[in-house]
């Protein structure tokens, strides 16, 4: 595909479903690696993060080519874990996708308070990101690191030019919020339904 990270992004989520509507688990997993490289915008304070979210892509990718029409869809190795009672365990493939899929949601409510709220600092936005995605699931240790990191953020005028600040990447941007948003909720409520959707960080 051509185009910059959000014009191909928004073809991915074209692909992101089956015919009855389940989320397949191979474009989902290209999405995400997709906008990966963007946490690379925040600069090198977000390595770690950057590296935390490749490595749960990374073992739902493996999970996922070790049987391809087993686990074509995201429900299937969950289901599998919580039969298992694996589910609930740091390395299962459950986890990784609840942390990944938490990572995304932060991703798209920062660019969503960006595109909403053009007044406010990067920092402001990054903050109430991190408020209404991760900062529930998290230990009073990781919302320390996550305050250090959100205020060495990058002033909001340099990480927009950085991914290609326009009217017409806002456009898509808005595009991409609107069309993985739902996506990401019904993973959460998939995840809800077999009791997973609570997993914290100790």
């Amino acid at each position: 595909m051509e185009g910059n990270v959000f014009t191909r992004a928004i073809e991915g989520v074209k692909n992101i479903r089956s015919e009855e509507g389940t989320i397949l688990t191979k474009p989902f997993l290209d999405l995400c690696r997709l906008l990966l490289p963007l946490i690379d915008k925040f600069g090198s304070q977000m390595s770690c993060v950057k590296a935390d979210v490749a490595c749960n892509i990374t073992k739902l990718e493996l999970k996922y080519a070790s049987n391809p029409s087993k686990y074509s869809n995201l429900s299937t190795f969950t289901k599998e874990e919580v039969e298992s009672k694996i589910a609930r365990s740091s390395s299962s493939c459950t986890n990784a996708l609840v942390w990944l899929n938490r990572a995304m949601d932060f991703m798209i409510q920062l660019f969503h308070n960006l595109l909403e709220h053009p007044e406010w600092s990067m920092t402001q936005a990054c903050t109430d990101s991190y408020k209404r995605t991760l900062k529930k699931w998290h230990g009073w240790m990781a919302i320390s690191t996550f305050k250090v990191l959100i205020k060495l953020a990058p002033e909001r005028k340099k990480f927009m030019c950085s991914i290609g600040g326009s009217v017409e990447i806002n456009a898509e941007i808005g595009i991409l919020c609107g069309a993985f948003a739902p996506v990401l909720e019904d993973n959460h409520k998939l995840l809800a339904s077999f009791g997973v959707d609570d997993l914290k960080v100790p």
